[in-house]
C-alpha cells in the first residue's frame, strides 16, 4: 500500500507494510503514516481474490501484533478523519482487515492491550489512555454526525462495517457471550436512530461519474482523492466484493450501507443482558416513538427517542424479501409496542401482509429461520381482533405469484388462510417440524372467529387439510395396532409412529376447533364452508365417537345434520347454484342456541426460554452470508454449523 495502486499480490512486497511490520519504532508524528493510508488499493471483485486479501493480511496481522500495537493505526484515524475523507476511509479500511484477523487470533483482552498500550520513556509516568475506546467512540460519533451525502457514503458504510467486525468474537464461540469489553463501549440511543434511518433511507452506493467526485478548482485535493475511494467502493459492490462466496450471489448488492446498518443493528438489538447491564441497544429498539407522537411520556424512559414510522413502514415493506428485513419487522412488532399499535392501524396493511404470505409460499426456497420469522410476524398480527376482520375486506386482484390455481379475486383474509394451509401440508410431507404447524394452527385459529366471505378455493382447502389428516390418522392408527398386538406383554417404549398418533390427533383436533370457531361465530357470512363441509361430510363421520373428539363433534353433526335435512326438502339433482342458495337461507334460520359454546380460540406469541441461543447464531449467520463487503473464512467458525449459515 502507500501512494502507489496496490493489488493483493503486490502486499507482500509493498514497502510502506515492511516498514509498518518491522523491527524499529516509527513515531506517532513520523510523515510515514501520512505515507501509509495515501493508497488506492484494487479491491477484490471475487471470493478467491477475497481469500487471498485474507491470506495476504494474516501473516502481516500477525507480525504487527508483536511489533506494533493497534493504536498508531487508530491514531492515523483520529487525526486524520476531519481532514482526508479518503486517508481516513483507508485508515479504517486497513483497521477492519487488521481486526478481523485478531479476533480470531487473540482474546479481547490481548486485543485491548493492542490498543492501550503505550511506550514511555525510562523514569516517566502517567496513566496509559484507552484508545480502544476512544477509536470505538469516535466510530459512533462519525456514523451519528457526518451527514449521509455521495462523499460521505463510503467512510459511513466502512465505519459501519469496522464496528460490525469488533462484535465478531462471537462467530469464533459456541456458547453465547455473555459481555463484553466493547459491549460498554458504544451506549447511544442515537446509533440505533441513525442505523435505522441509514435502513430507512436505502441510499444507493453512489457512482464514480457523480460529480461530486470531479476534480474541482474549489475542492482541489480532497475531491480528487475521494474519486479514488469512490471508484474503488463502487467496483466491489458492484462486481460482488470482497464478501463474495461460492454459491451465494449477491447480485450486485446496490445498497450496501443499508443492508450493513441493519446488520448491525440486529447485532446490537440481540446482545445479552449483562449482570449489571441491561441492553441498551434493546431498550432503545423497545421503547422509540413516532415523530408524530406528541404526546408525553408518564415516566421518561432511557435511550427513548422518535424516528418517522411511516418511512419505517415503508422501508419493512420492501425490503421483506431479505431474512434481515424480517427479521427487523419480527423484533419492532414483538418488542415494540408503539410500532405494533401503528402497524396495526394501517388502512393499507395489504402492503407488507403479502410479502410475508409470499415468503411462505415460497418455502422450498427459504431457509427455515427465515419462514419461522415469517410466521411468527403472521401469528402476532393475528392476535388482534381489528387485523382478523379487516383482512377480509381487503381485495386482491390477480396474485401473480400464486401459481397454484389462478385467483382473479380474493380477500386478503382467504389468501393468508390459503398460503398457510400450503405451508402446514409442506411440513407435513417434507420436514414433519412440530413447531412450524403449531404456529400455523394457532394463527388459523387466532382468525377462525373473523372468517368472513371466505373464498369458495380457501373453504375447499380447509376441509382438504382435514381429510389429509384424516388419512394420515387412519394409516398410523392402523401400523400402531398392529405393533400392540405383536407386542404383548412387553414394556418396551412404543415406536415412533405410535407416538406420532399423538401428535396427529393434537393436529385434527385442532382442526375441528377451528371449523366450530367459525361455525359458531360467522356461520352466516361462510356458505362455501359450509357447502365444503356437506360436499365431504363422511370425512367426520369417523371421529364421533372417538373420546377425544366427541365433544367438539357435536357442532358439527348439528350443522351437518341442519342443512342436509334442507337439501332433501329442496328435492334431487339441486345445482350448485340451489345448493348455495338453500344453504344461504338456512344459516339464516338455524338458531344459534342450538350450537354449543366453546371457550374463544385465542394463542398468543411467546417467546422460548433463553431466545438468545436461537437469535445471536441466526443473526451472525446473516452477517456471514449477507454482510457486504466481508469474508470469513468458514474454518474456526463456532457459532453454527455451515449448513445452518
Amino acid at each position: 500500500m502507500g501512494a502507489n495502486t496496490s493489488q493483493v499480490s503486490d502486499l507482500s512486497d509493498n514497502p510502506s507494510l515492511k516498514a509498518l511490520v518491522g523491527t524499529e519504532s516509527i513515531s506517532e508524528n513520523d510523515p510515514f503514516w501520512n505515507q501509509l493510508i495515501s493508497f488506492t488499493f484494487i479491491s477484490p471483485t471475487s471470493s478467491g481474490e477475497s481469500k487471498l486479501l485474507e491470506e495476504a493480511v494474516i501473516p502481516l496481522a500477525k507480525i504487527l501484533s508483536i511489533n506494533m500495537p493497534l493504536r498508531r493505526l487508530g491514531f492515523v484515524f483520529l487525526f486524520h478523519s476531519q481532514l482526508f475523507i479518503w486517508q481516513a476511509h483507508n485508515a479504517l479500511f486497513m483497521i477492519r482487515c487488521l481486526l478481523k484477523v485478531f479476533i480470531r487470533e487473540m482474546s479481547e483482552a490481548e486485543l485491548h492491550q493492542q490498543f492501550s498500550y503505550q511506550e514511555r520513556a525510562p523514569g516517566s509516568c502517567g496513566g496509559s489512555e484507552d484508545l480502544l475506546e476512544e477509536l470505538l467512540s469516535n466510530l459512533v460519533h462519525l456514523i451519528v454526525e457526518v451527514p449521509l451525502l455521495d462523499i460521505t457514503y463510503s467512510i459511513l458504510f466502512e465505519a459501519v462495517t469496522v464496528l460490525l467486525v469488533f462484535f465478531s468474537y462471537q462467530l469464533f464461540h459456541k456458547d453465547i457471550l455473555r459481555d463484553g469489553i466493547i459491549y460498554h463501549m458504544c451506549l447511544t440511543s442515537r446509533l440505533v436512530k441513525t442505523l435505522l434511518y441509514n435502513f430507512i433511507r436505502q441510499e444507493k452506493c453512489p457512482p464514480p461519474s457523480t460529480h461530486i467526485f470531479e476534480p474541482k478548482a474549489e475542492g482541489g485535493l480532497l475531491y480528487g482523492l475521494a474519486s479514488g475511494v469512490a471508484s474503488g467502493l463502487w467496483s466491489v459492490f458492484t462486481l460482488g466484493g470482497a464478501g463474495s462466496r461460492a454459491g451465494i450471489d449477491q447480485e450486485h448488492d446496490p445498497l450496501p450501507l443499508s443492508n450493513q446498518s441493519l446488520l448491525l443493528l440486529l447485532v446490537l438489538a440481540n446482545l445479552t443482558d449483562g449482570p449489571e447491564w441491561p441492553n441498551p441497544y434493546r431498550q432503545a429498539i423497545t421503547c422509540f416513538r413516532n415523530t408524530q407522537d406528541t404526546s408525553s411520556l408518564p415516566v421518561e424512559q432511557p435511550h427513548t427517542f422518535q424516528i418517522n414510522f411511516n418511512s419505517l413502514y415503508t422501508a419493512l415493506c420492501e425490503q421483506q424479501r431479505s431474512d434481515q428485513a424480517t427479521l427487523l419487522l419480527y423484533t419492532l412488532l414483538h418488542q415494540n409496542t408503539n410500532m405494533r399499535t401503528y402497524v396495526l392501524s394501517r388502512t393499507d396493511m395489504d402492503n407488507l401482509v403479502l410479502p410475508i404470505l409470499e415468503i411462505l409460499y415460497h418455502v422450498e426456497e427459504r431457509n427455515s429461520h427465515h419462514v419461522y420469522m415469517a410466521l411468527i410476524i403472521l401469528l402476532i398480527l393475528t392476535e388482534d381482533d381489528a387485523f382478523n376482520r379487516s383482512i377480509h375486506e381487503v381485495i386482491l386482484k390477480n396474485v401473480a405469484w400464486y401459481t397454484e390455481r389462478s385467483l382473479t379475486e380474493i380477500s386478503l383474509g382467504s389468501l393468508l388462510i390459503l398460503v398457510v394451509i400450503r405451508t402446514i401440508q409442506f411440513n407435513m410431507t417434507r420436514t414433519r417440524d412440530k413447531y412450524l404447524h403449531t404456529n400455523c394452527l394457532a394463527a388459523l385459529a387466532n382468525m377462525s372467529a373473523q372468517f368472513r366471505c371466505l373464498h369458495q378455493y380457501a373453504a375447499q382447502r380447509i376441509i382438504s387439510l382435514f381429510a389429509l389428516l384424516s388419512k394420515k390418522h387412519n394409516k398410523v392408527l392402523e401400523q400402531a395396532t398392529q405393533s400392540l398386538r405383536g407386542r404383548q406383554g412387553e414394556s418396551a417404549a412404543l415406536p415412533d409412529y405410535a407416538q406420532d398418533l399423538s401428535v396427529i390427533e393434537e393436529v385434527i383436533r385442532m382442526m375441528l376447533e377451528i371449523i366450530n370457531s367459525c361455525l359458531c361465530n360467522s356461520l352466516h357470512h361462510n356458505p362455501n364452508l359450509v357447502y365444503a363441509l356437506l360436499y365431504k361430510r363422511e370425512l367426520f363421520e369417523q371421529f364421533r365417537t372417538h373420546p377425544s373428539f366427541q365433544d367438539i363433534m357435536q357442532n358439527l353433526d348439528t350443522v351437518i345434520g341442519f342443512f342436509s335435512q334442507r337439501l332433501e326438502q329442496a328435492g334431487s339433482d339441486l345445482s350448485v347454484e340451489r345448493v348455495q342458495e338453500v344453504i344461504m337461507k338456512g344459516a339464516q334460520a338455524l338458531p344459534k342456541d342450538r350450537l354449543k359454546k366453546f371457550p374463544e380460540l385465542k394463542f398468543k406469541y411467546v417467546e422460548e426460554d433463553q431466545p438468545e441461543d436461537f437469535f445471536i447464531p441466526y443473526v451472525w449467520s446473516l452477517v456471514f452470508n449477507s454482510g457486504v463487503g466481508l469474508h470469513w473464512s468458514p474454518h474456526g467458525i463456532e457459532l453454527f454449523s455451515m449448513d445452518s449459515g
